[in-house]
């Protein structure tokens, strides 16, 4: 895949995925450390990042963390002390990628096989074969 189509395909993607970024500086913006979040409940959470996000603070297991999830119900961020933040692909995003990477293949698939049914074409010549 070449350069401009990387670029595309990242054009396009960004056009149905969440801001993340401005997720991420909301919640750093207001909460310093997980002990804040941890005294923050899901109703707060949810005024903090407004419609169409949800989030939900984890307490339970070994380590704390707080999950944020888009209007769809997919997990699109994930924050742990110590570890930061963990960027997760929505389903759209999943979507726009495959359709990308399918029509791509597709048209890589329909120029490979022009060229080979070029190269068949031809004709030996001279006792030379034009395909080796």
């Amino acid at each position: 895949m070449g350069n401009k189509f990387l670029a595309l395909r990242k054009s396009e993607v960004a056009k149905v995925a969440p801001d993340r970024s401005a997720l991420m500086g909301k919640l750093n913006q207001n909460m310093a450390d997980m002990e804040k979040i941890r005294e923050a409940d899901e109703r707060w959470l949810r005024l903090l990042f407004g419609e169409p996000y949800e989030a939900k603070f984890q307490s339970e297991g070994t380590g704390s963390a707080v999950h944020v999830y888009d209007g769809n119900d997919d997990e699109i961020l994930t924050y742990t002390a110590g570890v930061g933040w963990h960027e997760k692909e929505s389903k759209a995003e999943t979507q726009v990628h495959g359709a990308l990477k399918a029509a791509y293949y597709d048209a890589y698939h329909a120029a490979r096989q022009e060229i080979n049914s070029g190269i068949a074409g031809m004709e030996v010549q001279g006792g030379f074969d034009a395909r080796a």
